[in-house]
């Protein structure tokens, strides 16, 4: 199973750069066999972009979690703790891997449905079915 995240682009590009090394999320997939993550840039791009491998996911209180991922969080401490307002505790994402794609793919190539305000569950069997079907059918 996969799962697609809706990341802010800029957030894409230092990621890809691997100056951010986790996503941080107030809440998290409850499923335990994700494999891989599928990355939706938001608007303006609104496109699908590439993935990731995740390599942990750490489950802390704000400061601590703040402690453990301050040197590769690819934001400063006040974006941080204004994001994690309100809550005591949060999640962050390990990025492993990160593969941008060649050519950014529209939503309903890989998801049918609107963009996720957090993350979606995507069967991988299926879009990888689809996607295939797409590429060969752009050499027909």
């Amino acid at each position: 199973m996969n799962v697609l995240l809706s990341i802010r682009p800029e957030f894409i590009k230092m990621i890809s750069s691997g100056e951010k090394k986790y996503e941080f999320r107030k809440t998290i997939f409850r499923r335990t066999d994700i494999r891989k993550v599928i990355v939706y840039a938001t608007a303006p791009v609104s496109r699908v972009v590439g993935e990731f491998e995740i390599e942990s996911i750490l489950f802390d209180e704000v400061h601590s979690l703040w402690e453990q991922t301050k040197l590769h969080a690819g934001i400063d401490k006040n974006y941080f703790f204004e994001y994690f307002t309100e809550k005591e505790k949060g999640y962050a994402i390990k990025i492993k891997n990160y593969e941008e794609y060649s050519k950014s793919r529209k939503l309903d190539d890989v998801y049918h449905s609107v963009p996720p305000q957090s993350f979606a569950y995507i069967d991988e069997t299926k879009t990888e079915s689809k996607l295939r079907i797409q590429q060969i059918s752009a050499l027909l």
